[in-house]
């Protein structure tokens, strides 16, 4: 994403033009669309620098990165639509490392004929996203299909960040008799989509959850520097991301089904759609594994922010050479919580 620095005859018109292809020409229209859509709303001292790469210096610790693709449908949601869901996604996969997300890059894929409008309104939201955030977007490319082989806007982004050091966090350290938590409620997400999509209509309106969890997990974090594992569980909901980690750490896990938090609404909608709640996308909440004499802890942390204020604890991890996650249901009884198999509901993010 490259600023230009100059002034055109004619500015865009957000309220009526669309995307054509000579927006992802290289040449003087692609430099108006980035001037004045994207420089315009992103701006920052290191987007400025009107490179083809953003150049940052960095500080001691261990630096991670991660990169997502967004192709959502609905592009516009309850609680958010693609351009706030992907600065939230990325911050959250760079933060649960522990880490301190620092800078993000954003690259657009426009299909010819999407009105100027939207895209404005998603570029805001998203820049709105990444200043609440304080993780500025400060490199970026566009590029446009022809009409017919794109869906509107795809975004990528990229993430960067810097983990303190003594901080080591991740889905191959869980322990038998480690505990599990979460931050709140799980399915809002994926039920907000899907009713969304298919025009279903709830007597409550059910919002997505989409939220950066980084000032969350920074508390955790000073708190309990001690963390396991951080996830959030996104895709394939709570259950696959159990399931993820059993298997990374060898070991197995029972959760029960009466501490999992589920809003009455989403409860009520996934026993409508057929759906069970464990295998909805999240996109505002995490999973944190910690040492059991640290729980009680990190659960009053959580529960003073404002993004934690449901957390419970959930379960534990056991010894199983299998790596099953087995729940205690409302019923007194058990059963194995396994993989999704399939996809409960494409496009989700």
């Amino acid at each position: 994403m490259t600023h230009t620095g100059k002034r055109f005859p004619v500015r865009l018109n957000t309220r009526t033009d669309k995307v054509d292809m000579t927006h992802g020409s290289g040449g003087r229209a692609m430099a108006q669309l980035v001037d004045e859509m994207f420089v315009k709303h992103f701006d920052n001292e290191l987007l400025r620098q009107a490179n083809d790469q953003a150049s940052f210096d960095m500080t001691a610790g261990r630096m991670v990165m991660s990169v997502d693709g967004h192709v959502i449908s609905p592009i516009f949601f309850p609680g958010g639509d693609i351009g706030s869901l992907s600065v939230h996604g990325t911050v959250n996969d760079v933060a649960m490392s522990g880490a301190k997300p620092l800078y993000l890059s954003a690259g657009f894929i426009l299909e010819e004929g999407y009105p100027l409008a939207d895209l404005e309104q998603i570029v805001i939201s998203m820049a709105k996203a990444a200043s609440d955030a304080n993780v500025p977007v400060i490199t970026g490319d566009t590029k446009v299909v022809e009409k017919g082989k794109g869906d509107g806007v795809f975004i990528t982004t990229t993430g960067i960040g810097l983990v303190p050091e003594g901080i080591n966090i991740s889905g191959d350290l869980a322990q038998p008799g480690d505990v599990i938590l979460i931050n709140g409620s799980i399915g809002d997400h994926g039920i907000a989509i899907m009713s969304s999509r298919e025009n279903l209509q709830f007597e409550t309106t059910i919002e997505s959850d989409s939220a950066a969890l980084h000032t969350l997990i920074a508390d955790m974090v000073k708190a309990v520097p001690g963390i396991h594992c951080l996830r959030d569980p996104t895709r394939g909901g709570l259950a696959t991301t159990l399931n993820e980690l059993t298997q990374q750490s060898s070991v197995g896990m029972t959760i029960r089904e009466d501490d999992i938090p589920v809003k009455p609404a989403v409860s009520a909608a996934c026993e409508l759609l057929g759906l069970d709640p464990l295998y909805v996308a999240n996109e505002g909440k995490l999973v944190c594994i910690c040492k059991k004499q640290d729980a009680e802890k990190l659960l009053h942390t959580m529960r003073a922010h404002p993004l934690g204020k449901q957390s419970a604890i959930i379960g534990e991890v056991i010894e199983d050479t299998h790596g099953f996650v087995q729940m205690q249901t409302g019923f007194g009884g058990s059963r194995i919580v396994d993989w999704l198999a399939g996809e409960q509901l494409p496009r989700i993010c």
